[in-house]
C-alpha cells in the first residue's frame, strides 16, 4: 500500500461543481492500494501517518504529528500511485488492486484514522476529481507500507 502524503496549509476536492471534501492544516494523503496488501499494510500506514512529525515546533522543528496540532486528514484514492513506468511510455496499472477490494481497503483506511481521534474528509473512490492544495513548506513525502 503506498501513500503520497503533503502537509498543508489547506486542501479540498471537487467533484464536478461540488466540494466533496474540505480540510484547513492538516495532511493531503493520496492512497494507492497494490494486490498482495493486507491489513498490516493498513495498519502500518494508519498508524504511520496519525504519528509522523511533520509539523513544526515553537523552533520550526519538524516534531510535531497529526495529533499534536490537532491537523486535519484529506483521503484520495489514486490507483495511479501503483503505476509502473519502467516500459514502454505507457503506464501499466496491473499492480493496482481490483476495485472492489480497493474501495474497502479505502474507507477501513478513512474510519481507522477516525479512530485515532482524527478529523477525516475524503474524496469519492473511483471519481474524477479535482484536488486543490495549499502545500506547506512544501513538504511531500512517499510512504510504502512494504518498504
Amino acid at each position: 500500500m503506498k501513500a503520497v502524503i503533503q502537509r498543508v496549509a489547506e486542501a479540498r476536492v471537487d467533484i464536478g461543481q461540488h466540494t466533496a471534501g474540505k480540510i484547513a492544516r492538516g495532511m493531503l494523503v493520496f492512497l494507492g492500494v497494490e494486490k498482495g496488501d493486507t491489513e498490516n499494510d493498513l495498519e502500518y500506514l494508519v498508524k504511520k501517518i496519525a504519528d509522523l512529525r511533520i509539523f513544526g515546533d515553537a523552533q520550526g522543528k519538524m516534531n510535531l504529528s497529526l495529533k499534536d496540532v490537532q491537523g486535519e486528514v484529506l483521503a484520495v484514492s489514486q490507483f495511479t500511485l501503483s503505476a509502473d513506468c519502467r516500459k514502454g511510455n505507457r503506464p501499466s496499472f496491473s499492480c493496482a488492486e481490483e476495485p472492489v477490494k480497493a474501495e474497502k481497503f479505502y474507507f477501513s483506511f478513512i474510519d481507522r484514522l477516525k479512530q485515532q481521534g482524527l478529523k477525516v474528509e475524503s474524496g469519492e473512490f473511483g471519481a474524477d476529481m479535482q484536488v486543490h492544495l495549499v502545500n506547506d513548506g512544501p513538504v511531500t513525502m512517499l510512504l510504502d507500507s512494504r518498504r
